[in-house]
C-alpha cells in the first residue's frame, strides 16, 4: 500500500480509485506489527526513565500528574495493541481459506474530510494491493486495517456517490471513482465526534501500522509516480511515528523544566517592537532609498529574469527579483567588522572590553560600546554597537545585528512587507513577503543568502530553539520554517512552555494591531492561518540531502569555530547537484561575434595597419561606454564618424554591430550620428557588456600578438547558440550553467563539487545536426586552482543516448584570467548533442569546486 499523506481519523471519508497493476515493494505486517510494539516499548521505557528522574525532584503535585499521564498512556496503547491484534487474528484465519486464482487490481484510496492527524496535511491517496475475487468483505477488512474504520461502519458509494456498492456488485466493472463514507450511529449526524482530534500518541500508532510503498511507474492511468512524488516528500511513517513520540515527550517534560509563566519569554520579545516600527518613518525610509543605485538593480533585476527567458515580467515578478539584487548590493556595500581598525593611523587593532556610552552614540542607541587598541599606536578605537538603521545608513558597518537591523529598513523603504527574524541562539536576519512565491521568503544579508531557511541547521549546525518574526503588525514563532527537526528544537524550548508562549506573542500581536481597521485585522488572522498552516507541514518534510548547505560564511574563522558554525566543512557552498534544463539566450553573442568578424576581415581586405585599426576599435568602443553609462530605459549617444576616423564603407558593419545590440543610428544635418534604443531595452542590457568584452579582447590581441589581423583567432562565425545546457551542478544564483554562454566576463560556470570531476551536455537547437570544428575555453575571473586541467569532449547523433569522444585534453594551464583557449576537434561527426566530461581542475587538493568563464562552439563551414 501506499499512503501519500498520513490523517488523523476520528471518522473519515475515503475515495477509493481503481487502477492497472504496478509493481509494489511490500513489508510484512508482522515485521510493521513486532517493529512497532517493539519500538513503542522502546518510547515507554525511555519515558518512564526521563520520568523517574523528574520523581526525585518535583513535588508530590507534579508526581501525580504525571503518574495520571502515564496511566492515560498505557491505556491508549494498550487498546491500539488490542485492536491491532483483533484485526491480525482475523487477517490470518481468512488466509487458512482456499485460495482462488488471484486476478489483482490496485485500488487507490483517497481520504477528502474528515479529520486530519495533528500537524499533518487533510489528504490522502492509498493504493490497495487487492485480489477483486475476494469480494466486498475482504476490501472492507484492508481498508480497516488503513483507518481503523470498523468494516460495519462503512458505505462505498459509486458514479460520483449515485450507486452503493454491495456483495453484488461487480467490483471489475464499476467506475474508477469509489467513495467510502462511515455510517453513523443514529443517522449520519456526528460533526462533534468527526472533529475530535486524537492524540500524537494515537496519530503515531496509526502511522506506524502504514508504510510506504514506492510504485514504480508503469501502465494503467499513470497515477503511481504522482504518488510517489507526494509520498516522497514526507518523512517515513515510521520516522514520523518516532518524531511524534518525541515531540509528544518534549512537551511533557516542558512543562517541568519552563522557568515562569512567559514573563522572560516576554522580555526577550518586547524590546524588538519599537525598533521594527522605527522602520515605518518617512524620514528613514526617504534616507534609506536615497543611499540605493534604485536604476542599477533593476536593469539586474530584469536581466536575470530575461535570462531564463521571461522578457515580460509581471509587477510582482519584477518586485521579486529587485528585492534579490537589493540583497546581494547590500551584500557588497555594508562591511562586517570582527575588530575595527584604527580610528587614528588604520592599522588592526585588539579588544579591550567594553566602555560607557557618549550621548552622542545614546542618540542612536549605541548603549553598548567595544573598546579596541591599536597594535600600532596604542590609541582606543570606539566600535558603539548603534540600533538606529539611520544612523547604520551612515557607517555601513557591523555584525549581523546591524546587517539585519538595516537591510530590514531597505526592504520596508521599497514597500515589501518585512519583518525582523531573531534567534535566540544568537543570529538575526530578515524576512519578506514574496507575491510571486505566496509565502514569507528568509532573505539573510550577511551571507547574502535567500529562501534558505535550513542554512542555519543543516549548514551551520545551530541547535535552534525560538526564532521570532517581528513585524509592524505582530510578532509571530516561525521555528519551524527553521528546523527538520522540530522534536529536538521541542526538547530546547525550555523558557517556558508552548501555552505561555503563544500567550505572550498574542498579546504582543494584539496590541500592534490596535489601531488597525476590522478589515486590515482579518486579512491579517487570515494570513495568520495560512503561515500557520504552511509551517506545520513543512516540519514533516524530508531534507534534500542532495542540496549542500554551507556553514557560515561571515565573520573570522577562530570567532564562527568558536560558535561551531563552520558546518561540516568549510569549502562547501550553496549550491544545487541537481540542476534543471536550461535554455541558452545567447544569439546576440553569436551575432555580435560576426559583426565583429566582419569587421575585422573589412580591415585585412582593405589592408588597414593594426595601429589604425587599433584606433578605429577604440572609438567604437567609447561609444559603447557612453551608451552603458546613460539609464538602460532610454539609452542613447552620439557619435562623431569623422573624429573617429569611421569611413563610408566600414558603416554597414557598425550598423550590424549595432543592430546586434538593439540599437539603432540616425545620421543627423551636422554629420553626426545618434545612437538610441532599437527595441526592449533589456535586450541592449543582456548585449552590450558583450560587446564591450569582445572589443576589449580583439583590442589586446592585436596589441600584444605580433600575428597579423587575418592571423587573429577571436572572434569567429559559426557559433552554435539556443541550444539547452544540463550540468552536473551549478553556483546559485549566478554562477548556472548558462553563464558558461553568455559571452561575458560578469558571470561563470561554477560546480561546487567539481574539482574532482563533472559534467555539462549542451543539446543543439531543434535537434539539429553539427560537425564540430573548434571549441574555445575562457578562464574565470579568479582562482586559477579551480580552472579546468584535464577533459574530454564527447558527441551524440541521438540526443544523448550514446556518446563518441571528440576530443580530449590533459595538463592544461591557464597562465592568466579571461585568457581564451581555441582547441580542434580531434574527430568530426555530426552530432545534435556535445557533452564536457571534466575530469579535474588544476588544483583538487586546496579546493572542491570548478569554474570556466566562457565556452563557445563553433560548427564546421558548409
Amino acid at each position: 500500500m501506499e499512503l501519500g499523506t498520513a490523517a488523523q481519523m476520528a471518522v473519515p471519508v475515503i475515495g477509493i480509485v481503481a487502477a492497472a497493476a504496478v509493481t509494489f515493494y511490500t513489508v510484512s505486517f508482522l515485521e510493521i506489527r513486532e517493529k512497532s510494539f517493539k519500538e513503542l516499548d522502546e518510547s515507554s521505557e525511555s519515558a518512564s526513565n526521563g520520568a523517574e528522574f523528574i520523581r526525585s525532584s518535583a513535588s508530590s503535585r507534579k508526581r501525580r500528574a504525571m503518574k495520571k499521564a502515564e496511566k492515560e498512556a498505557r491505556n491508549r496503547r494498550d487498546l491500539e495493541r488490542h485492536k491491532q491484534e483483533e484485526y491480525y487474528s482475523s487477517r490470518k484465519k481468512k488466509k487458512k481459506k482456499k485460495k482462488k486464482k488471484k486476478k489483482k487490481r490496485t485500488l487507490k484510496c483517497e481520504e477528502d474530510g474528515g479529520a486530519a492527524v495533528r500537524r499533518r496535511p487533510q489528504r490522502r491517496r492509498i493504493p490497495v494491493d487487492y485480489d477483486t475475487d475476494h469480494g466486498l468483505e475482504i476490501l472492507k477488512i484492508q481498508i480497516f486495517s488503513l483507518t481503523s474504520v470498523p468494516p460495519d461502519d462503512q458505505q462505498i458509494l459509486a458514479e460520483e456517490g449515485a450507486l452503493v456498492v454491495d456483495e453484488s456488485s461487480d467490483l471489475e466493472a464499476v467506475s474508477e471513482k469509489l467513495r467510502l463514507v462511515p455510517i453513523e450511529e443514529g443517522g449520519g449526524g456526528g460533526d462533534e465526534e468527526a472533529s475530535a482530534p486524537q492524540s500524537d500518541e494515537e496519530s503515531a500508532l496509526m502511522v506506524e501500522k502504514l508504510r510506504l510503498v514506492p510504485i514504480e511507474e508503469g501502465g494503467g492511468g499513470g497515477g503511481g509516480r504522482r504518488h510517489e512524488e507526494e509520498a516522497s516528500a514526507l518523512q517515513s511513517d515510521e520516522e514520523l511515528a518516532r518524531m511524534l513520540q518525541a515531540e509528544e515527550e518534549a512537551l511533557f517534560f516542558q512543562q517541568f523544566s519552563a522557568h515562569d509563566n512567559g514573563e522572560e519569554f516576554k522580555r526577550r520579545v518586547e524590546p524588538y517592537v519599537p525598533q521594527v516600527l522605527m522602520y515605518e518613518d518617512p524620514t528613514r525610509q526617504e534616507a534609506a532609498r536615497k543611499s540605493v543605485p534604485i536604476d542599477e538593480l533593476e536593469e539586474k533585476a530584469l536581466v536575470s529574469l530575461a535570462k531564463e527567458g521571461n522578457f515580460h515580467p509581471s509587477k510582482d515578478e519584477r518586485d521579486h527579483a529587485f528585492l534579490l539584487q537589493l540583497l546581494f548590493w547590500f551584500k557588497q556595500s555594508f562591511r562586517w567588522v570582527n575588530s575595527p581598525p584604527c580610528d587614528y593611523c588604520g592599522c588592526e587593532t585588539s579588544n579591550i572590553g567594553m566602555g560607557s556610552p557618549l550621548p552622542s552614540e545614546i542618540e542612536f542607541g549605541g548603549y553598548r560600546v567595544e573598546l579596541y587598541r591599536c597594535n600600532s599606536c596604542s590609541r582606543v578605537t570606539r566600535f558603539p554597537r548603534y540600533n538606529d538603521a539611520l544612523k547604520l545608513l551612515e557607517t555601513r558597518r557591523g555584525r549581523c545585528g546591524e546587517w539585519a537591523n538595516c537591510f530590514t529598513l531597505y526592504c520596508r523603504s521599497f514597500g515589501y512587507e518585512a519583518r525582523l527574524i531573531v534567534d535566540f541562539t544568537d543570529h538575526v536576519w530578515t524576512e519578506c513577503f514574496s507575491s510571486s512565491l505566496g509565502r514569507w521568503m528568509h532573505l539573510d544579508p550577511c551571507e547574502g543568502v535567500y529562501d534558505n531557511p535550513l542554512l542555519y541547521e543543516k549548514g551551520w549546525n545551530k541547535k535552534l530553539n525560538y526564532v521570532i518574526a517581528i513585524a509592524k503588525d505582530g510578532v509571530y514563532d516561525v521555528t519551524k520554517r527553521y528546523t527538520r527537526k522540530w522534536h529536538e528544537v521541542l526538547s530546547r524550548r525550555t523558557i517556558t512552555t508552548e501555552a505561555a508562549a503563544a500567550a505572550v506573542l498574542s498579546s504582543i500581536t494584539k496590541k500592534c494591531r490596535s489601531g488597525f481597521s476590522s478589515e486590515a485585522v482579518s486579512l491579517l488572522e487570515l494570513r495568520d492561518r495560512k503561515e500557520a498552516e504552511e509551517l506545520e507541514q513543512a516540519i514533516y518534510l524530508q531534507i534534500d540531502s542532495s542540496m549542500p548547505l554551507p556553514g557560515r560564511q561571515s565573520g573570522a574563522v577562530e570567532w564562527r569555530k568558536a560558535r561551531h558554525e563552520l558546518g561540516s566543512n568549510e569549502s562547501d557552498s550553496l549550491g544545487s547537484s541537481s540542476c534543471p534544463v536550461r535554455i541558452c539566450l545567447d544569439a546576440h553573442v553569436t551575432n555580435i561575434y560576426n559583426a565583429f568578424t566582419l569587421l575585422l576581415f573589412h580591415f585585412r581586405d582593405n589592408k588597414v595597419s593594426k595601429d589604425r585599426s587599433i584606433k578605429k576599435l577604440e572609438a567604437l568602443k567609447g561609444l559603447l561606454v557612453n551608451l552603458r553609462t546613460t539609464p538602460f530605459k532610454n539609452r542613447s549617444s552620439f557619435f562623431d564618424p569623422t573624429a573617429c576616423q569611421i569611413t563610408e564603407e566600414m558603416m554597414p558593419y557598425i550598423k550590424q554591430l549595432l543592430s546586434a545590440i538593439s540599437l539603432k543610428e540616425e545620421l543627423k544635418n551636422d554629420g553626426k550620428i545618434f545612437v538610441t534604443l532599437s527595441s526592449d531595452p533589456v535586450r541592449t542590457s543582456l548585449a552590450l557588456p558583450v560587446a564591450l568584452d569582445v572589443v576589449d579582447e580583439i583590442i589586446n590581441n592585436l596589441k600584444f600578438h605580433e600575428s597579423p589581423i587575418e592571423n587573429i583567432g577571436f572572434p569567429k562565425t559559426n557559433r552554435l547558440y539556443s541550444g539547452s545546457v544540463l550540468a552536473s551542478g551549478e553556483q546559485l544564483p549566478v554562477g548556472i550553467a548558462t553563464s558558461a554562454f553568455d559571452g561575458t566576463q560578469l558571470y561563470k560556470w561554477e560546480e561546487p563539487n567539481g574539482a574532482k570531476g563533472c559534467w555539462l551536455i549542451y543539446r543543439v537547437l531543434d535537434n539539429q545536426m553539427y560537425e564540430l570544428d573548434s571549441y574555445d575555453l575562457k578562464s574565470a575571473n579568479d582562482v586559477p586552482e579551480r580552472d579546468p586541467m584535464e577533459w574530454i569532449l564527447e558527441g551524440s547523433s541521438d540526443g544523448g543516448s550514446s556518446w563518441e569522444v571528440l576530443d580530449r585534453q590533459s595538463s592544461q594551464i591557464f597562465e592568466k584570467r579571461f585568457l581564451r583557449k581555441t582547441f580542434k576537434v580531434q574527430r568530426r561527426s555530426a552530432c545534435n548533442a556535445f557533452r564536457f566530461r571534466f575530469l579535474r581542475v588544476r588544483d583538487p587538493n586546496s579546493n572542491s569546486r570548478f569554474q570556466i568563464g566562457g565556452i563557445d562552439l563553433y560548427a564546421k563551414s558548409s
